[in-house]
């Protein structure tokens, strides 16, 4: 007969056997067998068109493109609290790219974020979104990224510590926070809020930027669109929670979506130009859907966001103030900033009035020194907004000086604090990103040296 201690020692070898053979059921998935690249004219064109356009509504070109190196080659750096983690090669390179991956395992990597050779991807690339698309949009865009040009371009090594370089962990993350599935249409919904709501929740995946997140790194789901962090910007909450003076609506997200500019509210800028420069080129119907849908998600505006909204049109209308002669933050913006946003021209030549603008009204200064620091660089070949960057003629406390006065000109909201910290992180964004785009365009030189016969 057995000792009641060899019977529950049997007990916690059968759990411990169980559990392991579960975190194995749950993170094991196999390789899918490679296939010789396809040739492009093998693919439908009409096909290969609706890819482009799913392509740019998704964003994909600029999460995965090094600044001033090739379109889909990966090797962005994408910071995260865990670490670095660099974007993969999605052109059809058989070598670095996904030149070898069936039509299966690309939708795989959509739906589950697992790789051809069975690898968990990490959710920087947000499957969390993209279990929502379509198998009929993944299939265009298969056949869009298929017809690139093929680009040999090694994966760069993940900066990541333990246990978060280990891509078993990745396997629970996603038994806590995936939800395979493709989006459910809202009957109740006309069929653009429920088009907007897909393209939303699915590919262009806003939420990945716009919502907080937990300790884990996932979306707070209690917090959708309630505003996150991206590279040093705030992504604004676009829900009723939204900080811009003007309420928002149906018709000036379209404009803005579509065109990066919208009087009442400003210029596209940080990794918001690059969505828009994008949502440029996708038929106009999706643009209007997305922005019926978010209309729905930032809600009918309250008595008091429609009263601030009055009184910043007002003020933006009316005669400019004088600035106070013993203001150093003053004297900085009628000598580099009044010019422009006081002329009443329109861009490119002229600027928003600033009681218009969200950056200042925002409950944190970091997109504000961003955009004195770094500007607003002209779109080529565009008519677009434009202004200069100011972090080679203004030092840190000139900038913290302008900042302080702008927020108290031109809104009602409370003193920012701590702003040397944040102007000082704004000019090393400014340095790194700048240097990170002088060494992509040296490697592109270097390489198409190599390659000349």
């Amino acid at each position: 007969m057995k000792s009641k201690s060899g019977i529950i020692g049997g007990v916690v070898v059968a759990l411990l056997l169980g559990g392991a053979g579960l975190a194995f059921a749950i993170a094991w998935r196999p390789a899918i067998a490679a296939i010789d690249p396809p040739k492009p004219q093998s693919f439908d064109s009409s096909l290969v068109k609706r890819g482009r356009e799913l392509a740019a509504l998704g964003n994909c070109n600029d999460c995965h493109t090094v600044r001033g190196g090739k379109n889909f080659a990966g090797g962005l750096p994408v910071p995260t609290p865990f670490g670095t983690i660099y974007s993969s090669n999605i052109t059809p390179d058989a070598e670095t790219g996904i030149g070898r991956w069936s039509e299966a395992a690309f939708l795989r990597a959509m739906r589950l974020g697992v790789d051809r050779e069975g690898r968990h991807l990490y959710p920087t690339f947000p499957y969390d979104h993209f279990t929502n698309v379509s198998d009929e949009d993944d299939r265009a865009l298969y056949a869009y990224l298929m017809t690139r040009e093929p680009l040999h371009a090694p994966a760069r090594d993940n900066q990541l510590s333990f246990p978060f370089n280990q891509r078993v962990a990745v396997a629970g993350w996603k038994f806590l926070f995936l939800h395979p599935g493709t989006y459910k249409p809202d009957p109740t919904r006309s069929a653009e809020w429920n088009r907007g709501a897909y393209l939303v929740e699915g590919l262009a995946h806003c939420g990945a930027c716009h919502t907080p997140r937990n300790a884990l790194g996932a979306e707070k789901l209690n917090a959708i669109f309630a505003g996150g962090d991206v590279d040093h910007w705030q992504a604004y909450p676009i829900n009723a929670q939204s900080p811009a003076p003007v309420p928002w609506n149906a018709d000036a997200l379209y404009a803005y979506l579509r065109e990066g500019f919208h009087p009442d509210h400003g210029t596209a800028r940080g990794p918001m130009a690059e969505v828009v420069r994008n949502l440029s080129v996708v038929p106009a119907s999706d643009v209007r859907a997305i922005a019926t849908y978010m209309a729905d998600v930032f809600g009918a505006p309250s008595a008091e966001q429609k009263q601030r909204g009055e009184e910043a049109l007002a003020q933006a209308k009316s005669a400019p103030a004088s600035v106070p002669a013993d203001s150093a933050g003053g004297a900085i913006y009628a000598a580099a900033c009044a010019g422009c946003h006081e002329s009443g021209r329109p861009p490119p030549f002229g600027g928003i009035n600033l009681a218009l603008s969200t950056a200042i009204s925002g409950p944190d200064p970091r997109n504000l020194a961003n955009i004195v620091m770094a500007g607003v660089p002209p779109v080529e070949g565009e008519r677009s907004p434009i202004m200069p960057g100011f972090a080679a003629s203004m030092s840190d406390a000139q900038v913290a000086a302008l900042l302080t006065y702008l927020r108290s000109r031109f809104s009602k909201q409370p003193v920012w604090t701590d702003l040397a910290s944040v102007v000082a992180e704004a000019r090393r964004m400014q340095t790194a990103s700048l240097e990170t785009l002088a060494g992509a365009r040296n490697a592109s030189a270097a390489s198409a040296e190599r390659a000349k016969p």
